[in-house]
């Protein structure tokens, strides 16, 4: 840890207490964005890295304050918290050493440490908004230094460590990646913010913040360098066209499930395999990505009961420093190699969960307001975008907060549009 990052945390832990509720998680979005992982505290074999650290902290807040009495636990809350207990246990189980509880035990921390405190925060549509207006701000800085990446060759996060000094370089083309641990996360994190962004200009006053975070999170993507975020941005983009059509949704979704399944059957390769058809337009490595689907098909035996700890015999090659592990570039696939079918299943009922949560609140769609209906669009769209992204890699660094960030939003799409004021103020008087 280096004097620069010994000051930012402190900072950062500071304003985790002090900040109003609304802005009591900015601490972790700033951390995500502007240090690695390279910066951690170890005592024994449990590493603490900032954020985590911060989550900690955050906890303590809430509990110290009642704050968590203003979570109302939903079916959303109850599928996630058994979707990290199920990816826990079957870990532990599998491996049945000590690193495998500690790895879990920091997995479970972060995952329902940082969800509840964005259950917290978030409590209706005015937290979103500010949520992702401060969000929009806190990217530019990124923006720029990945911009800078980009014309230098060199990562200025580097400083921190945990990222490499120069950057990746492939066809000719610098692959940014700024503080995250791969160019494809670090634009996958740019394509995945955008649809807030433009969900915001369509349904906000401020529209020259979410202009900002539009230009930042298109950077973001284009400096990565990578097919993958291309291809997430442009159905981001798409899913958020969608809302001309959103009363013929249910048509189009069988549509499109049946055309799938036709494909499949008439295809002389699986269906997925049209995963590969789209990486030769965005480019990247779109064959393994489908590859890996069908090993993972090929080998279903070996890990639906509880993961599996060996896949290096799926792929012809392997990950250089987990030679017992390929490159499982999906994070349907990671979730089951990691706890088994019942994981995989609980991480989509997670996804399932959210979209009939999103429906619902947009079903009056004549009574609301069109800024709060497509606000709320945005946010499926943006879930959409996480779906297309979870295709072609596994989210493996800071870049899984803002997924858990989305889902607690949509957690709290029930009260969006109430306010909080009265039950807060009852707390504040316990």
């Amino acid at each position: 840890m280096n004097s620069f990052a010994l000051f930012f945390i402190i900072f950062m832990v500071m304003l985790v207490l002090i900040l109003p509720r609304r802005y009591a998680v900015i601490p972790i979005i700033a951390t995500a964005c502007y240090m690695t992982l390279g910066q951690v505290i170890m005592i024994g074999s449990l590493h603490f890295y900032f954020i985590r650290i911060l989550v900690i902290i955050g906890l303590i807040r809430i509990i110290a304050r009642k704050e968590i009495k203003l979570i109302n636990f939903s079916s959303i809350d109850k599928i996630f918290i058994l979707w990290v207990v199920s990816n826990s246990l079957a870990y532990v189980i599998l491996r049945q050493d000590s690193a495998a509880i500690a790895n879990r035990l920091g997995f479970a921390l972060d995952a329902i440490g940082s969800y509840l405190l964005f259950r917290v925060c978030i409590r209706n549509i005015d937290d979103m908004r500010h949520l992702i207006n401060s969000i929009g701000i806190i990217i530019v800085p990124l923006a720029i230094a990945m911009l800078f990446e980009s014309l230098s060759g060199r990562n200025f996060y580097s400083m921190f460590g945990g990222v490499p000094e120069i950057s990746m370089v492939r066809d000719g083309h610098i692959r940014c990646q700024g503080p995250f641990l791969h160019p494809i996360l670090a634009g996958t994190f740019g394509a995945t913010i955008l649809t807030l962004f433009l969900g915001q200009w369509f349904s906000d006053k401020k529209k020259y913040i979410a202009l900002i975070g539009i230009i930042a999170a298109t950077t973001i993507t284009i400096t990565s360098a990578s097919g993958g975020p291309a291809s997430v941005y442009l159905f981001g983009i798409l899913a958020l066209c969608m809302w001309f059509v959103r009363k013929h949704m249910r048509i189009i979704r069988w549509g499109i499930l049946l055309t799938i399944i036709g494909l499949h059957m008439v295809m002389k390769a699986p269906v997925w395999y049209l995963i590969a058809r789209v990486g030769s337009v965005t480019g990247g490595s779109a064959f393994h990505r489908a590859e890996i689907i069908e090993q993972a098909v090929n080998h279903f035996n070996e890990w639906w009961l509880l993961g599996t700890s060996y896949t290096a015999h799926w792929m012809p090659y392997t990950i250089t420093i987990y030679p017992d592990q390929c490159d499982i570039t999906n994070m349907f696939i990671v979730e089951g190699v990691q706890g088994g079918l019942l994981t995989m299943l609980l991480f989509i009922g997670i996804i399932v969960f959210c979209f009939r949560r999103i429906g619902c609140s947009l079903q009056p769609l004549d009574k609301n307001p069109f800024t709060h209906n497509f606000f709320l669009w945005s946010i499926g769209a943006t879930l959409f975008a996480h779906i297309v992204a979870f295709f072609s890699v596994s989210y493996y660094d800071q870049s899984i907060f803002f997924y858990y960030m989305l889902i607690a939003m949509i957690a709290g799409t029930n009260r969006l549009f109430h306010s909080t004021q009265e039950q807060e103020s009852k707390i504040a008087l316990e």
